[in-house]
């Protein structure tokens, strides 16, 4: 509640507006939101977990909570690093992200991820569109998600990203996607 209680004097200073959580469990939404309204302290308004092709653990435990307790999801890496791009599959590029920040990039080295991207940059190829723009979109098209985080190393990168908004998955395509996640389910949660 003491969290709760600073915030409140922060948004009464203006110098914030709205209360969102990190990388919370289903238990802490529900307490920050519980806590919030039983003393009129602020509502907690986002949550910004990871969310991604390979990573949807959020749509198993969160998303509900979510729900119920009115917290839009902001999905960082929803690129997981870069590696759903399918830059990676032949190796790390020069200045990639992976090449600057190694020691970052760990988490995203599983087993079934490589076979996973693989898979998932045949499908965009075979639709005509980018595995980012895929990606992105696919992160989008979630009931849960209120924005999502990009991140880009080139301006290259950063207009392929904003090009996803013209992006939209048919069920072909989503039936798709989730029969690769079937046979390789959450390989970097």
């Amino acid at each position: 509640m003491e969290q709760l209680e600073v915030f409140a004097d922060l948004i009464k200073a203006g110098k914030i507006r709205y209360l969102g959580l990190s990388n919370e469990t289903p238990w802490g939404v529900c307490e920050f939101c519980t806590l919030a309204e039983k003393h009129g302290l602020p509502k907690v308004v986002s949550i910004q977990n990871a969310f991604s092709l390979s990573n949807r653990t959020f749509h198993l435990n969160l998303a509900e909570t979510c729900r119920f307790k009115n917290v839009g999801l902001m999905a960082y890496s929803p690129l997981g690093f870069g590696l759903l791009t399918g830059k990676y599959l032949n190796g790390i590029p020069e200045n990639s992200r992976l090449a600057l920040f190694a020691g970052f990039g760990q988490r995203y080295d599983k087993t079934n991820l490589n076979d996973a991207v693989k898979a998932y940059v045949e499908i965009a190829g075979k639709h005509g569109i980018s595995p980012a723009q895929m990606a992105l979109a696919y992160v989008r098209s979630r009931w849960f998600v209120t924005s999502t985080i990009i991140g880009a190393t080139s301006l290259e990168q950063l207009e392929e990203n904003i090009g996803s908004l013209e992006v939209n998955l048919d069920r072909e395509i989503v039936a798709e996607i989730d029969a690769v996640h079937a046979k390789y389910p959450n390989p970097t949660p």
